[in-house]
């Protein structure tokens, strides 16, 4: 090509937007243009080519990976020498066909069924028929399980299974040992554990009120002395107070006096009596001087008597063998303990002196009494409490309280207080408040050592059955599943490589709850293996093969 036509394609080419490079360049031929467009297409597919490419190459590997489930191929079907594969899955109990044991009932048959058991409301009673057990040997039924299952239904309405429940028997099964860890199937063996069944109350301690003492005085007058304060413990009979008492100077003057008529009478009849006999007096005068007697006698009786009224007893025969002298000295300080009578001066010391005393031993815990009051008979001046054994009040709920009965054990946890206490059950009211729908119980509560105190709240257990080797098993193990309380027992044989991997639905009686266990009166027997974390995904596998039976 000659330099002026390369000139000229290079000045006058229309650029991609049509303009010319060169305005001012004369424009170029047809022929020219016609030669120029099978270069420039070759071109543009140079360019675009690779990108094509590469989306082609991307859209087919989606496309495979969509319908492979992006699993590579072994090596056998790259080079195409796999060998066919029969579809051995059985989808509704998600194991291979040929050893489903759902599917191949003459392979695998079912154990027979023996049926409901009236007396312990479950389906295949171990107790009646040991031979339900998945245990490697027949097991003897120990009576004292019988017992306790007959125990536990006697004490209260249990929870009831449906006996047209038709789960009970039927098996669930895993392809392997290694498919129920993966499905997340934990298991633990049914144990034996000490249970106890009990009613929560909330309650409160209180003195017990045949042992506490609100004293008084037995006569009014102003107070002489107070010799103990709150929280001194005292001995019966020992003195709280002295009360100057105007009542008691006049019984201890009506005594004297009672008693010098009574010897004067006394006296007489024995001067007269002689002389009445030998006829030198006349014997109504005799008669007179002995109805004197008998008349002062009465006095003496009814003065006595008083002083007795008033806490302050003297013996009667006794009164008869003083003087005078000898009376007023035993009267002046009557009752008063000798330790303080002889730290008292009688002669500048009233004779209205009162003794307030203990009437039981305990601690004063209540004082309403100051020197110099006025007192009367009705004021209470002094409580004693024996503390050494309390009450404690619990409020039952009324649709537990048939449950509670006398007699029966409490265990007791004060609030604030670390240790609990026990007592027993002496006293059920016989109505329920008309506020709370609750009915008192009382019980007596050891305190030896003074620390449970008056009017402390907290919670108490009435101990319904105590059972010390109950059947039990983790509480995540209990299934229910519409109609029944279940549990899946691992089969004995699941460590035989050859055996189907199976479990067994056991309806069971469930029971009292202790902590993360649950009692069950009947259904399984200690040492099965049931399955306790993923026991739900078995319930759900169950209720799946309802369904597909249905």
């Amino acid at each position: 090509m000659s330099p002026q036509t390369e000139s000229f394609q290079s000045t006058n080419a229309p650029t991609a937007d049509g303009q010319r490079q060169n305005p001012d360049a004369p424009p170029a031929s047809e022929a020219q243009i016609s030669a120029t467009l099978p270069r420039r297409f070759a071109a543009y597919l140079l360019q675009t080519l690779p990108t094509f490419l590469l989306l082609a190459a991307l859209g087919g590997l989606a496309w495979w990976g969509h319908h492979s489930g992006w699993a590579m191929p072994s090596f056998s079907d790259v080079t195409g020498q796999a060998s066919a594969v029969p579809d051995d899955w059985c989808d509704e109990h998600g194991v291979p066909e040929s050893m489903c044991v759902e599917c191949n009932p003459e392979d695998y048959p079912t154990r027979k069924l023996h049926g409901w058991c009236k007396i312990h409301g479950i389906h295949e009673c171990p107790f009646h028929h040991p031979d339900v057990a998945e245990l490697k040997d027949l097991p003897e039924i120990e009576q004292r399980d019988v017992d306790r299952a007959k125990r536990a239904l006697k004490l209260q309405p249990r929870a009831e299974n449906n006996f047209a429940c038709n789960n009970p028997g039927r098996r669930i099964q895993f392809a392997t040992k290694e498919a129920a860890t993966k499905a997340g199937v934990d298991v633990e063996p049914v144990l034996r554990k000490p249970i106890v069944e009990s009613v929560r109350a909330t309650g409160e301690i209180r003195y017990d009120e045949t042992r506490i003492a609100r004293l008084a005085a037995k006569a009014g007058g102003s107070v002489w002395r107070v010799e103990k304060q709150v929280g001194d413990e005292v001995a019966k009979g020992e003195l709280l107070a002295l009360v100057d008492a105007a009542d008691v100077g006049r019984a201890k003057a009506e005594l004297q006096q009672a008693l010098a008529d009574w010897q004067f009478n006394t006296a007489t009849v024995e001067r007269l009596q002689p002389l009445a006999d030998s006829g030198g007096v006349a014997k109504s005068r005799l008669l007179d001087a002995d109805i004197a007697v008998r008349t002062a006698w009465i006095r003496v009786r009814k003065a006595h008597q008083s002083l007795v009224n008033l806490g302050l007893p003297l013996p009667l025969e006794q009164v008869q063998q003083f003087t005078e002298q000898q009376l007023a000295e035993s009267v002046q300080f009557l009752g008063l303990p000798r330790d303080v009578s002889d730290r008292l001066d009688a002669a500048t010391t009233t004779s209205n002196l009162l003794p307030v005393v203990a009437s039981q031993s305990g601690i004063v815990v209540a004082r309403d009494i100051v020197a110099g009051e006025v007192i009367d008979t009705q004021k209470v001046l002094f409580t004693l409490a024996d503390t050494s054994r309390m009450w404690m009040l619990l409020n039952i709920p009324l649709e537990e309280a048939g449950l509670v009965t006398s007699g029966q054990r409490v265990e007791f946890f004060p609030d604030g207080d670390s240790e609990s206490v026990t007592g027993t059950i002496d006293w059920k009211s016989t109505s329920a408040d008309q506020k709370t729908r609750t009915v008192s119980v009382r019980a007596t509560l050891p305190n030896p050592d003074g620390h449970l105190l008056n009017e402390t709240f907290g919670s108490g257990n009435v101990i319904l059955r105590s059972e010390p080797d109950a059947i039990v098993i983790p509480i995540e193990a209990l299934q229910w599943d519409g109609s029944c309380h279940v549990v899946f027992v691992r089969d004995k044989a699941w460590f035989r490589k050859e055996s189907p991997k199976l479990f067994h639905t056991r309806s069971v009686r469930p029971g009292a709850k202790t902590g993360a266990y649950t009692e069950i009166i009947a259904g399984v027997l200690p040492g099965e293996v049931v399955a306790t974390i993923g026991s739900d995904v078995l319930r759900a596998q169950l209720l799946k093969n309802n369904l597909g039976a249905g």
